[in-house]
């Protein structure tokens, strides 16, 4: 068999030497890497038989279930184009990006035909439709949805889909975190590179495709990775490849339950974990905490997080519950991948965000100049080398964010950040975010850590909401821990001894929950309309 960089092409050379090796569980599922490659050879077959051609888009409307993985990798094989579907958009969501990214196949969960029902004939280009099993009970009769199990009964097993090419495509929509969501379009081979550590993100990755098998074979076949983050994430789709590249055992959190994750790492022994920022990490170490000694967690050595941040308050706790793990955090973008990992073991709010980013990367300022260390001038984190091609039908979006300078292509998803004078990277965050009060410009990554790091704030995001005076003014959206209560004054005067008094909330909302994304970002939109109505205000 000949090996190219085609993520297709890589999953098979590893399933053929490991085949008798587990490669997925979720929840009571599982299956062996020669499984999951026959059952994908079968799915594929049916979405041929469909008429999916290669460079098609396949949506993925799933929560984490085995299901995901198998049709992810039988778009691959086909050469079609997996689309991720965020599974908590409502019908109008739903509509924008089955529409913008042209989805002629949909594979999706039973719970969700209503959603599919009411927009499915304002979708011209969706001719296809396959019904996964989830604890739904809506009848998909009215779709025509074909059910999933028999799709896989009607596939051939056999691997007969000819050549691939490390040119073929893979898309991951961004979060739409202050926007719309837009479909990053990536080369496989570079996707493999950059986002997945080129098959070794420990070390040096690898220059001939046929090492990945030779590498997993010779890998110990005890190690465990665990995927907490959805699929319908970024972060979850780059450590689900990972773990498949290793060839390890890869566990996926069916649902988001601190007890059945922690019950997983205990019972498939799990040697790394990963999760999204707080929104995650958050109940996961509360739970430990309020049920000491439930668990056994010995084989755990790694916790991290990425596509979100961690408080440091969250930090410590982990910490302090798991005595003998890693904790780390991962720095990247759907436009990225990971780019770097944080810079000091017990990060503070007020020494910033500290990155050390890869080789590749570097901050300009406004004129495409190198910000030099230690000058303070903040300007805006690139990188450059195997980068997407760029957005999915926006080439204004795209000519913005992929930019010429030095006489390379740059991506600059938009993250702020400095040089400190020892090289390390200051991040502050997204200038889409980014609140600008009296020509001071504060963002809300930075004033959300400040306050999470409150005993009585569980969470909270930080929005600029207008003002007359200074033209924004900064507001504070906070979800109180459960008993506690909090005023605008505590919050000041907790905020003025981490961060400089323009960033100090002048307003305080509260509400009941934090919304945050599937991912775990916060949900910027949602926020701000909360603080300009001021409903909620105290």
């Amino acid at each position: 068999m000949r090996v190219s960089f085609n993520l297709a092409d890589l999953f098979e050379s590893v399933a053929d030497a490991i085949g008798d090796r587990t490669a997925v569980v979720c929840g009571e599922e599982r299956r062996t890497y020669r499984e999951l490659d026959e059952r994908g050879n079968q799915l594929a077959h049916h979405l041929i038989a469909a008429g999916v051609k290669p460079g098609d888009h396949v949506g993925m409307y799933l929560q984490n279930a085995i299901e995901y993985i198998e049709s992810l990798i039988a778009c691959l094989k086909v050469r079609a184009v997996p689309i991720n579907v965020n599974f908590r958009y409502v019908e109008e969501e739903l509509r924008y990006l089955l529409d913008d990214a042209d989805v002629v196949a949909l594979v999706h969960g039973r719970q969700f035909v209503p959603r599919v029902l009411a927009v499915r004939d304002q979708l011209p280009s969706l001719r296809h439709l396959i019904v996964a099993e989830d604890g739904g009970d809506a009848d998909a009769t009215a779709l025509g949805s074909v059910p999933y199990d028999e799709a896989i009964a009607a596939g051939s097993p056999e691997r007969d889909f000819g050549s691939r090419s490390p040119d073929d495509e893979f898309i991951i929509y961004t979060g739409g975190t202050t926007g719309f969501p837009k479909g990053v379009v990536w080369r496989q081979e570079d996707f493999f590179y950059t986002c997945l550590g080129g098959g070794n993100p420990q070390a040096e990755p690898i220059s001939d495709p046929a090492e990945l098998a030779r590498n997993a074979l010779a890998r110990d076949p005890q190690l465990v990775q665990y995927v907490v983050a959805p699929l319908i994430h970024g972060a979850g789709q780059l450590g689900m490849f990972i773990g498949l590249n290793w060839g390890d055992k890869v566990v996926v959190a069916p649902r988001f339950e601190p007890d059945a994750v922690w019950r997983a790492v205990e019972t498939e022994r799990v040697n790394t974990m990963f999760a999204v920022g707080d929104a995650m990490a958050r109940p996961l170490v509360e739970h430990l905490a309020a049920n000491p000694g439930t668990y056994d967690l010995s084989s755990l050595i790694y916790f991290g997080s990425s596509g979100a941040l961690l408080s440091t308050t969250v930090k410590d706790e982990i910490r302090r519950m798991l005595p003998n793990v890693f904790v780390g955090e991962n720095f990247g973008s759907t436009e990225t991948g990971n780019q770097g990992m944080e810079a000091q073991d017990v990060p503070k709010p007020e020494t910033g965000l500290r990155f050390r980013m890869n080789d590749r990367s570097t901050v300009f300022d406004d004129d495409f100049n190198r910000v030099q260390a230690g000058s303070g001038v903040i300007g805006k984190l690139a990188l450059t080398g195997r980068i997407p091609l760029g957005y999915y039908k926006d080439p204004e979006k795209t000519a913005r964010t992929f930019v010429e300078a030095e006489g390379q292509r740059w991506v600059m998803p938009g993250d702020m950040a400095t040089v400190d004078a020892d090289g390390t990277i200051i991040v502050f965050g997204r200038g889409a975010v980014c609140i600008n009060s009296g020509g001071e410009k504060v963002y809300p990554e930075e004033v959300e850590m400040a306050l999470k790091a409150h005993p009585a704030i569980y969470d909270a995001v930080v929005v600029g909401v207008p003002d007359e005076r200074w033209g924004e003014r900064v507001a504070a959206v906070v979800q109180p821990r459960e008993g506690s209560s909090v005023t605008l004054q505590d919050i000041q005067e907790h905020a003025r001894t981490r961060v400089a008094g323009y960033k100090v909330p002048r307003e305080l909302h509260i509400v009941e929950e934090v919304r945050r994304q599937p991912s775990g970002k916060p949900d910027y939109p949602w926020a701000k309309e909360v603080a300009v109505k001021g409903e909620a205000r105290v």
